[in-house]
């Protein structure tokens, strides 16, 4: 996968510098794709962030962002792994639990897929396996199950992280990292601005949680019904956090009509948040020429 070198934006400050900026890229399952066109966004306003964060599915786009690829790179990626759905799902079956051990522990339990292995098989290999080779800061949030706390993690292996960040509940088995069993980033901190905003003058973040969406004269199927829990829940924490302090840009794509493991519908999630592309463009240029109005 080639790379695309970035230039920093070119803004006339009154000699204070050209503001930074740093973006937090949220959980949301498939619904993240659309991540794509924030990124596509930055690189032609000629924006390099100067540090990054993410949950979940943001930790992948994150990443990809992190390693050097550009929007364009990660667009053309994402509609080539996932463009043919046969080829998808041979992958996956392949992932499935090799042994009927596997698959039985005092019964029949759901999550046995392994997402570290997942992540190995549809991540590309541009991203490099260590923090140290990114050429962002990044930092990667996952959920400590039995510490009951969010971990951010910074250094050492970024693949496992990743894995740890997107590990969703009920679909993929919880992931050991140094000693501790981790899930989803995003249960505990859906769009992880906060661990950022002291990296940059200007913080972005992007909210793809979405909402449960449905027919309300009927009961939801159980799976529906739990994935809809989790949204409601990353909800009410984006709610209270968003009135603590919000960043300075927030980015809302409209992915509610769309589920969290909806990525055979890659090409559709890409082209119904188109709107994000400007949306972001206007939004950041506006937050620049704040910043520089409050700096001269």
């Amino acid at each position: 996968m080639s790379k695309t070198t970035k230039t920093s934006v070119t803004v006339d400050s009154g000699g204070t510098g050209d503001p930074t900026v740093a973006v937090a890229f949220g959980g949301g399952g498939a619904r993240g794709l659309s991540h794509i066109h924030v990124i596509e966004a930055l690189d032609e306003l000629g924006i390099r962030p100067v540090a990054i964060s993410g949950a979940s599915i943001g930790a992948m786009m994150g990443a990809a962002m992190a390693s050097g690829m550009s929007g364009r790179d990660i667009r053309d990626y994402t509609l080539g792994m996932l463009g043919n759905r046969a080829d998808v799902l041979a992958r996956i079956w392949r992932l499935r639990p090799s042994s009927f051990s596997d698959m039985v522990d005092r019964g029949f339990r759901i999550g046995q897929f392994d997402v570290e292995r997942i992540v190995r098989n549809f991540l590309p290999e541009s991203i490099p396996h260590d923090f140290s080779k990114l050429e962002i800061p990044l930092c990667v949030v996952a959920t400590d199950f039995f510490g009951h706390h969010e971990t951010v993690i910074r250094d050492g292996d970024l693949w496992s992280a990743i894995a740890a960040s997107a590990a969703i509940p009920a679909l993929f088995r919880p992931v050991r990292r140094d000693g501790r069993i981790y899930i989803d980033g995003g249960i505990f901190n859906p769009v992880p601005y906060d661990h950022i905003l002291d990296k940059a003058d200007i913080t972005v973040g992007i909210d793809v949680v979405g909402t449960p969406r449905g027919d309300p004269r009927r009961i939801p199927k159980t799976i529906d019904s739990l994935y809809g829990t989790s949204q409601l829940m990353m909800r009410s924490i984006l709610t209270l956090k968003l009135q603590l302090q919000a960043p300075d840009v927030f980015i809302k794509p409209p992915v509610s009509n769309f589920r969290v493991m909806d990525f055979l519908k890659a090409r559709q999630i890409i082209e119904a948040t188109m709107p994000v592309h400007d949306e972001t463009k206007r939004k950041i240029e506006r937050a620049i020429e704040d910043r520089i109005r409050k700096s001269a």
